[in-house]
């Protein structure tokens, strides 16, 4: 495994093993649980975080296999949506959890088997190849910086809570 893989996968582990830990102790209506009404300020609670970060774990997979994929900005959990209050929206914390940790160790063991090389393939999205025009920019954009900015905000939301820090 190259440097710049291991690098990635390090990180990527440590979001794997961290994101469970921010969930653990919540309840299903914890899940749903806005600080401020979203009128007023609305905020992403941990059913719309893992919601939304799944929608890009498939994303990831077609970007380090060098396919196409349809654009999630439209998604019902893609950039363009909100967190809803009602719990029929989403799936139960147990189901999001199932489907992040699966997506993670599949990513894992995808990216693991490739060489640098996968960093040099085009980014198969127009709307996102003008910003990030391979895969070298795009991968570490979305399991790195996308990823921990959303599971920093429900370590916020935690704290906002009254809830300790993982």
């Amino acid at each position: 495994m190259t440097p710049i893989i291991e690098g990635l996968l390090f990180c990527w582990n440590k979001n794997t093993a961290y994101a469970p830990k921010l969930i653990a102790d919540l309840s299903a209506e914890q899940m749903l649980l806005q600080p401020a009404p979203s009128d007023m300020a609305p905020s992403n609670h941990p059913a719309w975080v893992l919601s939304h970060l799944n929608v890009y774990l498939p994303v990831i997979e077609h970007l380090i296999r060098g396919e196409a994929f349809e654009d999630p900005r439209n998604h019902q959990f893609g950039m363009l949506s909100s967190p809803e209050s009602d719990p029929n929206v989403y799936a139960p914390k147990e189901e999001l959890l199932e489907s992040f940790m699966a997506g993670h160790r599949s990513v894992a063991d995808l990216l693991s088997q490739e060489s640098d090389a996968v960093f040099e393939q085009a980014v198969q999205l127009p709307r996102w190849a003008a910003v990030m025009p391979t895969v070298g920019s795009a991968l570490p954009y979305l399991m790195l910086n996308h990823e921990n900015q959303h599971l920093g905000q429900v370590s916020a939301w935690r704290r906002i809570q009254g809830l300790p820090s993982v």
